[in-house]
């Protein structure tokens, strides 16, 4: 049994043979199209439906695509057209360094039937660099004694372009004693070399700059320039020199930054300065100076930046000695990365079914590639998939594989599929890569969608922000995938009075109900709507429920006084007889408020009075009675300050005044203040003998005035046998008071008066005057004064 599980798991995975996979389903031969770099996104690279032999719409029908080697979409296929096109700029230098020819791997892919072809794409280099050198100044120290036709190495200039547009040539600045030799080195490369054409002297010269000048190729050409110092020394007749031209070492990519390379030592016969030897980079790239460092007085070389074997397999390092004289010796350090199982393997997927019908088999589910960065067995891999799964791995092209279904699949006994594809190396330790992809079994619409509830109920508070969230109604689908994708949506009123468009929407993807407005309870309590809910199957199917809003009051409103209307004309007074007893109902304060609920419960306090505890308001409705009996000394007239006030939360008010004026009978005027009276004492003398006078021929006006009431009143007796009114008993009130001001009345008026007894509230009536209006000489204000008066008491007398 143990060899059979083993057999099995064997067949499950796929070891990946570069070598021999390139010979299956591959194109005849490679298509080649060249482009020159820095080429702008979208140009035509080449027309691949014709260099394929290939009919537009095979590609479209046949979903070609264009995948590369190291996974990345330098090109896009227009299918439309079968034109290959620049997808990004590209940069030769970063592409493919100083690699000659610069060339760029990919396939196109085809599927039904599935169909590689392969292709290249060659980038062409443009003189887009300029020399360079990496020191702004080069030190020379040259002897006096060094003879005629004596070289010396100088550092070199640095050019990313090749070809023609690297570097060609080296020129210096004239001078009498040096011109510029070049070198040409096995690597194709050219160095400079300062050659001696004239003795120096130190004493007449002891330093000379020079510039040197590195020039291209390319057209027009591009140069840079640095500085070089030479300073004339003493005599030094022996150079350095080192045991071995080649020194050759191997580090592991992972070692740490820091750590000890090797020690490059030179001697020198010369004793003092001329036998001190200091050590540099000669020629070094500007790579190299970052990755390693070297001491130069000991000679030891250490690792400055990490090591990637999958970048750069070894490194080329030249080193001069130079001594304290200026005689230099160079040697070559060769440093060889070794790689280690660094990199896991990597999966790229082409494409994805994600979906697959449940009566389908031999599906393709997924077209993918992998790649590992290392070499060796650290980057061989062998790829595999769960056993229990009715799906298999098939190897295609190269470094391409299918996943397919095996058979047809039952949706109701598994509705979803995990399926984790397995990437391992064999490298040690062995590293791996999952990636999974899950695979979902098609269904058929035959479930309508249900509502969580027949019915919902919202409330929502009077006076809301727009937008706002009020509720949600939500449904479920039993399908899968678009079957059971819902799609809500507010159905038309049943009231086609009803503006539902403008109350509420509703979020189609998730039933989120908003309030498109301000709601208010006073103009709309409550309004009901239907919702439905359809799915996205092919034929669709849909439910309906149906929503009613209720709209909760707030305590918006104030409340408003109805009576006594403060309109800001002259106030209404009440009049209150002296002789009223306590509980006596003076008048009633009547609100409304128009919220609802606690918030249009209404309460009357008493805020301010002319004399406390004399009158008392009711607090539920409003009635204003007298607390107490009156007495005379009470003041004659009353301010009054009621509040209403509602049960909201904040609670919400108003304030009425009331004007009280307390009179002995209700024919008694207005009485003036005391402070008027006062005031009016003080007045001219002579007004005072004005009044002492007219007040004695009043007296006699008055007295006729009585005798001529009395003898009407006599006559009128029989009709108060029949019900009229009667005269009543005793001394009758009729004071009539001056309140013109200045002693003389304005007008005098007799009245018909009927008392009624048996009425708890001393109600009166005024009938028309029986006595004509007296001629008045008196002022307008004074007549503007009684006007006030008459109407402060709400008569109308005519």
């Amino acid at each position: 049994m143990a060899i059979r599980g083993a057999l099995a798991l064997r067949k499950r995975q796929v070891l990946i043979l570069f070598v021999l996979l390139g010979l299956s389903q591959a194109g005849p031969e490679s298509v080649r199209y060249s482009v020159a770099e820095e080429t702008e996104i979208g140009s035509f690279v080449g027309n691949l439906a014709r260099d394929l032999g290939l009919g537009v719409e095979e590609l479209s029908s046949r979903e070609a695509r264009v995948v590369s080697d190291d996974n990345k979409k330098h090109l896009h296929l227009d299918l439309p057209t079968g034109d290959l096109l620049l997808n990004e700029k590209l940069d030769r230098e970063e592409l493919c360094s100083s690699t000659e020819p610069c060339v760029l791997h990919f396939q196109v892919v085809l599927e039904n039937p599935l169909q590689f072809f392969r292709a290249e794409l060659h980038v062409k280099d443009i003189n887009d660099h300029s020399p360079t050198f990496l020191d702004k100044e080069i030190l020379i120290q040259i002897s006096e004694s060094t003879t005629i036709g004596t070289t010396f190495l100088m550092e070199s200039a640095q050019d990313l372009d090749i070809g023609r547009n690297s570097l060609q040539n080296y020129t210096v600045s004239p001078n009498s004693h040096f011109y510029i030799k070049i070198r040409d080195s096995s690597d194709g490369k050219i160095y400079p070399e300062l050659v001696l054409d004239r003795e120096l002297d130190h004493e007449h010269e002891p330093e000379l700059r020079l510039t040197l000048t590195a020039l291209d190729g390319g057209s027009p050409p591009r140069s840079g320039k640095t500085l070089v110092l030479i300073k004339v020394l003493d005599v030094n007749d022996n150079a350095p020199e080192f045991p071995q031209r080649l020194y050759e070492v191997q580090v592991l990519e992972d070692t740490p930054i820091g750590s000890w390379i090797i020690t490059i030592s030179a001697k020198d016969l010369d004793a003092g300065n001329y036998g001190k030897i200091s050590y540099t980079f000669l020629h070094a790239s500007e790579d190299i100076r970052k990755t390693f460092e070297i001491n130069p007085a000991s000679g030891d070389v250490h690792l400055r930046s990490s090591l990637d074997f999958e970048v750069t397999q070894s490194y080329t390092i030249n080193i001069q000695a130079t001594d304290g004289g200026g005689l230099s010796e160079e040697c070559t350090l060769l440093i060889k990365v070794i790689d280690i199982n660094d990199n896991p393997p990597e999966v790229t997927m082409s494409s994805i079914t994600k979906i697959i019908p449940e009566n389908a088999s031999e599906t393709l589910v997924a077209l993918f590639s992998v790649r590992d960065k290392d070499s060796g067995d650290n980057g061989r891999m062998v790829c595999s998939i769960q056993d229990d799964l009715p799906f298999s791995l098939k190897p295609t092209f190269k470094n391409f594989f299918t996943l397919v279904s095996e058979k047809a699949l039952d949706r109701e006994m598994r509705a979803e599929y995990n399926i984790t594809i397995t990437v391992a190396d064999m490298g040690s330790p062995r590293l791996k890569t999952q990636h999974t992809i899950t695979v979902l079994v098609s269904d058929v619409n035959d479930n309508a969608p249900a509502f969580t509830q027949t019915s919902y109920t919202l409330w929502v508070r009077e006076n809301n922000s727009p937008a706002l969230h009020i509720g949600s109604v939500s449904a479920t689908d039993r399908d899968a995938g678009a079957n059971a994708q819902l799609t809500y949506s507010l159905l038309p009123p049943q009231d086609p009075h009803l503006p539902l468009a403008s109350l509420v929407s509703i979020n189609a993807d998730n039933g989120h109900l908003f309030a498109l407005r301000s709601l208010d309870y006073e103009a709309l309590q409550a309004f009901e709507f239907g919702v439905g809910a359809t799915d996205r199957g092919s034929p669709a199917l849909s439910s309906q429920a149906r929503v009613r809003v209720l709209v909760l009051d707030a305590n918006d409103n104030s409340p408003f006084v109805l009576y006594p209307l403060q309109n800001g004309s002259a106030p209404c007074t009440e009049l209150v007889p002296r002789a009223a007893e306590a509980g006596y109902l003076v008048t009633k304060v009547v609100a409304v408020d128009g919220d609802s609920g606690q918030n249009a419960w209404l309460s009357y306090q008493l805020l301010k009075a002319t004399e406390a505890g004399l009158f008392g308001v009711w607090p539920h409705n409003g009635e204003v009675r007298t607390a107490r009996l009156l007495s005379e000394r009470d003041a004659p007239k009353h301010r009054l300050l009621v509040q209403v006030r509602d049960n909201g939360e904040p609670p919400r008010s108003a304030s009425v005044t009331l004007h009280v004026l307390l009179v002995d009978g209700f024919s008694q005027p207005y009485l003036p203040l005391p402070e008027a009276a006062a005031e009016q004492a003080r007045a001219d003398p002579l007004t005072v003998y004005l009044v002492v006078a007219l007040a004695s021929v009043s007296s006699l006006f008055l007295l006729s005035v009585l005798l001529f009431v009395a003898v009407r009143l006599c006559r009128r007796s029989r009709a108060a046998s029949l019900g009229g009114c009667s005269v009543p008993e005793g001394p009758f009130p009729g004071h009539l008071v001056d309140v013109s001001g200045t002693g003389t009345l304005s007008q005098s008026y007799q009245y018909e008066v009927c008392l009624r007894g048996g009425t708890g509230t001393n109600e009166f009536k005024f009938l028309k005057p029986i006595i004509p209006n007296l001629p008045v000489h008196d002022t307008g204000g004074n007549t503007g004064e009684n006007e006030n008066f008459r109407n402060s008491f709400g008569f109308n007398i005519q």
